[in-house]
């Protein structure tokens, strides 16, 4: 167990966007949880404790600017690195984003292998420091 990258929270309301970074991140050797939108994430966030958390932005009942900002906003998963996924991608999103406190932003349709790299890297982050 000692030699997993680290534990990624995946949460999209898409079920095959989120089981396809699922399948993407446990075979590069995270350990993978789920939720299925934000509400549902902050539900789960304490028991998963994860790294990294990919979060989508546009979700029903609570979405990835409102889930962020209240990751941020709490003193328990306030270090949680956060990737914001998104189809739009405007400079004013990335403001918001980099405003909130998110640690990283890719736009759909993304790559996978960027996907990875990105949430290696936080992981590796999380864990140095």
């Amino acid at each position: 167990m000692g030699d997993l990258l680290g534990r990624v929270l995946v949460v999209d309301d898409d079920e095959v966007i989120r089981q396809l970074i699922a399948v993407n991140l446990t075979l590069e050797g995270f350990q993978v949880e789920t939720a299925y939108d934000g509400q549902d994430c902050l539900d789960r966030v304490l028991d998963v404790m994860p790294d990294v958390i990919t979060l989508d932005v546009m979700m029903p009942r609570l979405d990835g600017w409102m889930t962020a900002t209240r990751l941020r906003g709490d003193e328990e998963t306030k270090h949680i690195k956060v990737v914001l996924i998104t189809a739009r991608a405007q400079e004013d999103d990335k403001r918001r984003g980099l405003g909130i406190g998110v640690d990283a932003y890719l736009t759909k349709p993304f790559d996978p292998s960027e996907l990875i790299r990105v949430v290696r890297d936080l992981a590796l982050a999380a864990h140095s420091g």
